[in-house]
């Protein structure tokens, strides 16, 4: 690499600083990233063991201060290598080893002004960034801030790609006025040159299946306060996708649909993962790998399960009486927590909070209190309001839940990506740190490297979540197509929070009337493995405890209680083992303790066939395990059993998951 930098810098004396071409590899050498500066204008392809997986995709930015995006000259290069170690607690993996070459390229405009581009390539990552500097120098000094209109930043794939996309919706819409907030539908093996359904383009993350040549997921990463969040454009032929701001419209046209910078100053990185399968997608860490903690967490944030009556029981639910009983479910699962969702401070009121946070303390069960976001930014009424937008009712609010020894809250209706609404996030979460409180972010954007940056933030809704499985039937049928998707895109850059592992096979108090779960008890079960997030949801009810009837609206079985009881939340590793999005998915997860290390497969059907798959499992290689599985049954829905399973010498396994079932297997 150093030899090859130093060609390229005795190139650009001869030729008087009018490169070309730059090659950047990763470690491995099957990573190569290329930028031209062809014209006066940048542009990089890259490609991954010799096939081309980004066509020419453009670079640069359009400033306050200056256009640089056109007559740029290279004008310096640096190189280095990166080698770090980090651990996290509260995402797919404790540690990482993040190994990685990184160059720096500045160039100059048509006015002289300096603009790096920073690339960190890794075996299957690739990150980039901008930096700029402070217009004049020393007493002379014209800018220190500035503006940034657009990106240039493109994403142009060949031809022969299709995607698998969730589209960004228009401002404003939605429940009272609250979207964007991430919650539209994927579509997948749909053709580039296919309109996004709102003309709004696409939310990250975005994933693109290259021909036969492997996968591509695009997001990005390191955005707080610094800079507004971004997605795609829509595709345009020739170019590709390119950043796309927030709309104007964005919080009722209030705050700037830009972004701005103090100078010196960096942008956020765009991230791109690259393999020829799904692997590198399911286990990257690229999000985590080029960010930083932005301050020490006052406690030790404990991870856990939590019941939550809302999901189904909705907003009447929310009263002292049904709390208690939520209180005494967590209690006999031994769950750590209880989410008391809106409307808490009008229908239980905050004395008598007072008196249930007692009662929960008591049975050894922690309580979570739900806020909205609001503020002017939409017309969501759900109280209470007006304790999270400003410093001063944050302070107010966090000083009285500390008082209580609340353990973390839930804000709601956060329906903007304009960087005055990502400062609204790192606020929040900043002064909930300094009050011991720990963050759920819902009706909002996806998380970009937060669990990292954020060490009291837990997870971010951003999804298309259980409670539209409970809302229509519609939904209740499109779930397993929904959680077979997240792996690979939502779920692959951040922690999610889906909102239940459902066990009511009806969505209804009496688990009778209205319309029925469509997927089987170890499908649900099975996404407390597959969908990461510290503090995850069992949406279990106190009629789950009842004996079983050998029904559907019985209790559950022993073996199934006594899963969810000891099902683990945070994760040392996983492992992409087999799926397509949308389709199916199996991914093993490791979780390491004083006894060993103890393995965790748990496997999702989207799809309404039989699903029969040899499984590649060398962790378990000739041990006996356990595997929980529906099995079918020729009138009624598919019977979950437990059974020991023996995995052959080679790791291999051969497994059958029911329509919209799955599997689990364990040590």
């Amino acid at each position: 690499m150093k030899r090859q930098l130093l060609m390229v810098l005795c190139g650009l004396l001869a030729l008087g600083m009018q490169a070309k071409e730059i090659v950047i590899t990763s470690p491995d050498g099957r990573l190569v990233v290329t930028v031209n500066d062809e014209g006066g204008r940048l542009a990089y392809t890259v490609d991954y063991d010799g096939q081309q997986m980004l066509a020419p995709s453009a670079l640069g930015l359009k400033t306050d201060i200056g256009d640089f995006t056109q007559s740029l000259t290279l004008k310096d290069i640096k190189e280095s290598s990166i080698d770090r170690t980090y651990t996290m607690t509260r995402t797919k993996a404790s540690s990482a080893h993040y190994v990685a070459r990184q160059t720096d390229l500045t160039y100059v405009n048509g006015e002289g002004l300096p603009l790096t581009v920073t690339f960190c390539v890794s075996n299957n990552d690739i990150a980039y960034r901008y930096g700029l500097q402070p217009k004049g120098t020393g007493q002379n000094v014209e800018r220190l801030s500035a503006i940034i209109y657009s990106e240039a930043s493109g994403f142009n794939f060949p031809e022969g790609t299709t995607t698998f996309l969730c589209p960004q919706i228009n401002p404003m819409t939605g429940w009272q006025r609250t979207k964007p907030s991430y919650e539209e539908e994927y579509k997948t093996d749909a053709p580039l040159t296919e309109s996004s359904t709102f003309g709004e383009g696409y939310t990250f993350p975005c994933l693109f299946k290259i021909g036969t040549s492997g996968w591509v997921l695009v997001s990005e990463t390191g955005v707080g306060s610094n800079y507004c969040a971004s997605h795609l454009s829509d595709y345009e032929a020739g170019r590709g996708y390119t950043i796309a701001f927030p709309n104007k419209g964005e919080m009722g046209g209030m705050g700037s649909p830009w972004a701005g910078l103090s100078l010196p100053g960096v942008t956020p990185w765009r991230t791109i993962t690259v393999g020829t399968t799904l692997k590198p997608v399911v286990e990257t860490t690229i999000m985590y790998d080029v960010v930083e903690p932005l301050y020490e967490p006052s406690q030790d944030y404990q991870p856990g399960r939590y019941t939550w009556s809302w999901l189904i029981w909705q907003d009447t639910s929310i009263n002292y009486d049904d709390q208690v009983q939520m209180i005494d479910l967590s209690a006999k699962m031994g769950f750590e927590y209880v989410l008391v969702d809106n409307w808490w401070d009008t229908q239980i009121g905050r004395e008598r909070i007072v008196e249930l946070n007692r009662y929960a303390n008591s049975k050894g069960v922690k309580l979570l209190l739900w806020y909205n976001s609001n503020g002017y930014a939409n017309d969501a009424p759900q109280t209470p309001r007006n304790c999270m937008n400003t410093a001063l009712a944050r302070n107010r609010e966090m000083a009285w839940l500390q008082q209580l020894g609340i353990a973390g809250i839930k804000v709601d209706f956060l329906g903007s990506d304009k960087q005055e609404n990502m400062k609204l996030y790192e606020d929040i979460l900043a002064d909930a740190n300094r009050y011991g409180l720990q963050v759920v972010f819902h009706g909002c954007t996806i998380p970009r490297g937060w669990e990292r940056m954020y060490p009291n933030y837990v997870a971010s809704e951003a999804v298309l979540a259980s409670e539209n499985v409970f809302f229509s039937e519609y939904h209740a049928q499109k779930e397993g197509f929904e959680l077979t998707m997240h792996p690979f895109s939502r779920n692959a850059i951040g922690s999610i929070d889906w909102g239940g592992i459902i066990m009511n096979h009806h969505l209804s108090r009496d688990n009778q009337s209205r319309h029925k779960r469509y997927t089987t008890d170890i499908f649900e079960m099975a996404t407390g493995i597959v969908l990461q997030t510290s503090v995850n949801c069992v949406a279990m009810y106190p009629n789950n405890l009842l004996p079983p009837t050998g029904g559907t609206e019985g209790g559950l079985p022993p073996f199934e209680l006594d899963f969810l009881k000891a099902l683990p939340t945070t994760w040392d590793e996983v492992q992409y083992v087999d799926g397509y999005p949308g389709k199916y998915v199996v991914l093993a997860r490791r979780k390491t303790d004083g006894n060993g290390d103890h393995w965790y497969i748990g496997g999702l059907n989207g799809q309404d066939i039989v699903k029969t798959l040899t499984l590649s499992l060398p962790m378990l290689a000739g041990k006996t395990v356990k595997l929980y599985i529906d099995e079918p049954q020729k009138k009624g829905p598919s019977k979950p059993v437990l059974k020991t399973l023996k995995v052959d010498k080679k790791g291999e396994v051969k497994v059958t998951m029911q329509p919209l079932g799955g599997l689990i297997i364990t040590e």
